[in-house]
């Protein structure tokens, strides 16, 4: 018999039986967790050797027994079913006692910070920052809220501090590149994202003094971020070159591994699911959601949304994602473009209902009130803000500076902030 004729002989011999075992575990209505864990295994295996990845049975997805077991430091997981309960309407901690409800807008080109009152719609303060600000970030304590100046190609950029109980700011403070800011879930460092370096500077979160440097030279435009349920990896996402996404260890300070997405992309924000079991990966080429298992790293779903989506945001209840579409391709689009907000229901994994801007708009990054009644979006083309009725999906809008960019909500419920504008645990 000739070799390769043995070769498929053999693995036929083994691969039956196997696809046999599956055959049954999938169809048993109520498996063993004994057997399911052996057959998820052993189908996993076969699966590869006959087919592309494909989601996995829903009889075979991993099912969390018991509490999350969080790296030290971390504030415990609540419910390990909704790692977002302790953001849920109302639940303030009491470090954010005190702090005026505001709207706080980056203007990417005017360089400027501008700040709304939310009841009336009305600005009530603006003042200049660095050069180019990106995002205003909600700091670990919840003390502080930092606006990340990247400098837009110059040598430095810095990170102006402004205390959310004044709403006015506070000393700034050099930095490399900050295109982006997180923070460890033990709040021990500030991870500031360098996007042009392709880099991650792990940094003291009070003086930001520069503690550790981790390179991923595979992720062209490291970007935005979101966390696993126990704290031990990130996953960000690579903006540039096609897109992707790398994997980082945060207990031991490096790079895990990269992921190619199926479509060429242009990969933007990420937001884990309440289960903690999968992430959310925005892309604005390939106009939908990519779901990715975090703990396998692999890709297991793509969710269409609409044209040039960009910003992720959960539900105050955790049981919907709104999804901004910015309405072009281009990171330079037209005014008025076809943006919407695609809400995708969390259970079915599917877009439930879409809300369209009037007139044409831009929304991209924002965040909702603590009542989970607002949904405040920037508008990146049209220099203006969105406040959109997360029950009718009516929206309104305030005039802001040029270019606004990810602007935050303050005050919001929750114990710790990760980062970004608002990523609340």
């Amino acid at each position: 018999m000739r070799p390769h004729i043995r070769r498929w002989f053999g693995v036929a011999q083994w691969l039956v039986p196997v696809l046999g075992l599956c055959a049954w575990a999938g169809g048993s209505a109520l498996p063993s967790l004994g057997t399911r864990g052996i057959a998820g295994a052993l189908c996993s295996t076969a699966a590869s050797a006959i087919r592309p990845a494909q989601p996995a049975p829903a009889l075979l997805r991993k099912v969390r027994i018991g509490p999350v077991e969080t790296v030290s430091g971390m504030p415990p997981v609540a419910d390990a079913h909704n790692l977002y309960s302790a953001t849920a309407a109302g639940r303030f901690d009491p470090a954010v006692a005190g702090a005026a409800p505001r709207v706080y807008v980056p203007n990417r080109r005017s360089n400027n910070v501008y700040v709304i009152d939310p009841a009336t719609l009305a600005v009530v303060d603006r003042f200049p920052v660095g050069f180019s600000p990106q995002h205003i970030v909600p700091s670990w304590d919840l003390k502080t809220l930092w606006v990340a100046n990247n400098g837009s190609r110059r040598r430095t950029g810095s990170l102006t501090a402004i205390d959310p109980r004044t709403g006015k700011p506070g000393a700034t403070v050099p930095v490399d590149d900050p295109y982006n800011l997180y923070f460890t879930p033990d709040g021990r460092s500030a991870i500031v994202v360098a996007e042009r370096r392709k880099r991650l500077d792990f940094r003291d979160p009070q003086t930001m003094t520069l503690q550790q440097s981790v390179a991923a030279p595979g992720c062209s435009g490291i970007n935005h971020a979101d966390f696993s349920i126990d704290g031990r990896y990130a996953i960000f996402t690579c903006e540039f070159r096609g897109g992707g996404l790398v994997k980082i260890d945060l207990v031991g300070h490096q790079v895990l591994g990269y992921l190619k997405l199926s479509k060429r992309g242009m990969p933007q924000d990420i937001r884990i699911s309440p289960d903690g079991e999968s992430f959310y990966v925005a892309d604005m080429h390939a106009d939908g959601v990519y779901v990715i298992d975090g703990d396998s790293f692999k890709q297991t779903d793509f969710i269409p949304t609409g044209v040039g989506t960009h910003g992720l945001y959960p539900s105050r209840d955790a049981k919907k994602l709104y999804v901004a579409n910015r309405g072009s391709h281009s990171t330079r689009g037209a005014p008025h473009g076809h943006g919407s907000i695609a809400v995708i229901d969390f259970a079915t994994g599917r877009v439930e209902k879409t809300w369209s801007i009037p007139g044409g708009g831009s929304p991209d990054m924002g965040n909702v009130t603590a009542d989970g009644k607002q949904l405040w979006l920037s508008g990146r083309y049209d220099n203006v803000v969105y406040a959109i009725d997360t029950t009718t999906g009516g929206v309104r809008t305030v005039s802001v500076g040029q270019e606004p960019h990810g602007l935050t909500v303050w005050p919001q419920p929750g114990r710790f902030s990760l980062g970004h504008t608002g990523n609340m645990r």
